[in-house]
């Protein structure tokens, strides 16, 4: 898929700021929609198939975080937020609502970009992963890295975000290691750093949510050094 054949739905009341990432996204052959609100972005979505969303959390009417949250319990599309400089909460619930990456402003439009290029090649990253280790379990689950679906001991689908999907994966070929948050940014994401730490333990809450069937038995066990180690043993289905 190239980036002509991709879709971006921008989600932003500001105009300045709306034409700017419109233009350079398409002077970077994505296709773009552009909408101001929630009702305008339930329209476009009705009628348009999108590839990823840039979704501003400061909206007239219903906020981004409520919007991220109703997005994400319909579909698996990529969610990038932005958010004011220094609002660290409204970034870390957006990503506890599903969203896949944040990114504050002011912000460099090549940047977005660039996090944009990521996310979708992460979702897409499945399709390229050889024969060879396709398929992964334990405890009952199985996880397919070629379609990117994890599925639990029944063999119902238990949908997980690009960003958790990544996660998963890093932990299921890393079984048994203690992985730092900086261990687990630069697999998952490529830019480890102090200041993205908190991510990981949004992620790692909201993966273990999907797991764990009790607290008691969680896979997915914290270290005190700062870390983490997924527990179970993992084998090719």
């Amino acid at each position: 898929m190239t980036n002509g054949t991709q879709n971006i739905l921008i989600v932003e009341d500001d105009q300045q700021t709306r034409d700017l990432i419109s233009r350079y996204l398409g002077e970077h052959s994505f296709a773009v929609g552009a909408v101001t609100n929630g009702k305008e972005m339930d329209r476009y979505l009705a009628q348009n198939k999108v590839d990823l969303i840039v979704l501003d959390l400061m909206l007239p009417g219903e906020d981004g975080l409520s919007l991220c949250r109703r997005v994400r319990m319909e579909s698996m599309t990529p969610i990038i937020i932005l958010t004011a400089k220094g609002e660290d909460l409204d970034r870390i619930l957006g990503l506890e609502m599903g969203a896949d990456d944040y990114l504050p402003k002011p912000f460099n439009p090549r940047e977005l970009v660039a996090r944009i290029s990521a996310v979708l090649r992460r979702q897409s990253s499945g399709r390229t992963i050889s024969s060879a280790a396709a398929r992964l379990k334990f405890h009952g689950w199985t996880v397919d890295l070629r379609l990117r679906e994890l599925r639990d001991p029944e063999g119902a689908q238990v949908p997980l975000t690009s960003a958790e999907f990544d996660l998963l994966q890093a932990f299921c070929e890393r079984a048994g290691r203690i992985l730092t948050r900086d261990n687990l940014l630069s697999v998952t994401r490529g830019r480890p750093g102090s200041s993205f730490g908190r991510s990981i333990d949004v992620l790692v809450s909201r993966l273990r949510r999907k797991l764990d069937r009790t607290e008691e038995t969680s896979v997915i066990k914290t270290v005190r050094t700062g870390g983490y180690v997924f527990t179970p043993v993992v084998e090719e289905a």
